[in-house]
Parts: C-alpha cells; sequence; structure tokens
C-alpha cells in the first residue's frame, strides 16, 4: 500500500482525554484537559502529561508537585472539553461545570469526584520538550469507582466508557467493544 506524506503532526491513535487536577495559587481546586499524555513507566507505575508552560496548571504543577489524572467516561465529554477551553485563571472551572472537586488521599491535588477512574501522583521529573513541559508522575494510587468494576474486580473499560481524541480532525470519539485478548492472539501468527 502507497503512504502519503502529511508531514510532521501531534499524530498520534489514540490520544486519551487526562484531565490534570491540580490546586491553584489561591486553594482553589483546578482542571485541564489534557491529550498529549500516557504511561511512561512499569516500575515504578508512571504517567507523563505534557503542559504548556502559558497555562495555569503549568504554574500548579511546578509548585504543589504533586496532581491528579481524572479520565471521564463518554457522559461527560462536554464537561471534559470544557476544562480544556477556559482558564483556570480567571474561571472555577468545577462550579461552571457542576462537577464535585474531591481532595485526593495520597497527593494535594483534586480530583474530579464523578469521573469513574483517578490517578494520584507526585512529580518525579520534568523534561523540556519544545513549547512543552512534560510532568512525569509516580503513580501512589488509583482509585476507580465500585460501579465499574468487573466480576473478577477488575476495572471493566467498557463499564468506564473512556474516550479517545483525534487532533487531526478535533473530535472524541468512544471506543469499541473487545477486540481480542492480548499476549494471546499473537500466538496464532505462524514463523
Amino acid at each position: 500500500m502507497t503512504k502519503i506524506s502529511i508531514g510532521p503532526r501531534t499524530l498520534l491513535y489514540p490520544h486519551p482525554d487526562l484531565i490534570i487536577g491540580t490546586y491553584g495559587p489561591d486553594g482553589r481546586p483546578d482542571a485541564m484537559a489534557a491529550a498529549w499524555g500516557g504511561i511512561c513507566s512499569s516500575r515504578p507505575p508512571a504517567v507523563a502529561v505534557s503542559v504548556q508552560k502559558v497555562r495555569q496548571t503549568y504554574e500548579n504543577l511546578m509548585r504543589e508537585r504533586e496532581f491528579t489524572i481524572s479520565i471521564p467516561s463518554v457522559d461527560y465529554v462536554k464537561e471534559a472539553d470544557y476544562f480544556g477551553i477556559v482558564s483556570g485563571r480567571d474561571t472555577d472551572k468545577f462550579a461552571a461545570t457542576g462537577l464535585s472537586p474531591v481532595k485526593a488521599e495520597q497527593v494535594n491535588a483534586p480530583y474530579v469526584g464523578e469521573f469513574p477512574v483517578v490517578l494520584e501522583c507526585r512529580l518525579l521529573q520534568t523534561v523540556e520538550v519544545g513549547v512543552h513541559t512534560q510532568f512525569i508522575g509516580e503513580i501512589l494510587d488509583v482509585k476507580v469507582d465500585e460501579s465499574v468494576l468487573g466480576p473478577d474486580g477488575k476495572p471493566d473499560i467498557e463499564k468506564i466508557r473512556p474516550f479517545a481524541y483525534d487532533s487531526m480532525r478535533q473530535e472524541y470519539y468512544a471506543l469499541g467493544g473487545v477486540l481480542a485478548k492480548a499476549f494471546s492472539v499473537g500466538k496464532s501468527v505462524r514463523r
């Protein structure tokens, strides 16, 4: 198949929709939508999110060095999008959306109470990458709503119902069902 070059882009499928929770300089809970992020280490468990220096969240992260990542369900796509549209400098995003800021137990940061999955993180290091700073946080705890656990006690992605962001089209997409069993389906490939 022939591939056509579209040049260097911020293109990766899928981009997660992550909501970074921090406290502002006045102690007010703040949240920011970020699609530039993902797991970056297994041991210690760690996640990386990239934030531009002009963002209030950047200042909060540099000052507090602790944060949460809330993973919204498709039921909250409007509110999650709003977290990426307005600045925490002049807007109380929690009050505007009607969502609940909950103080994390392991770190000094808020999370979104209505979102089904939360990662509580302490900053390990920062990496300057162009106009962004990548914040690498050790995951100290993961909190999951009981309602999204499967019969095996593990989080069930079909109950969590997260969504993905398409940076090229600037659209959100729901995820589909199970495609195959990981670390198993590939065993049928013959050498």
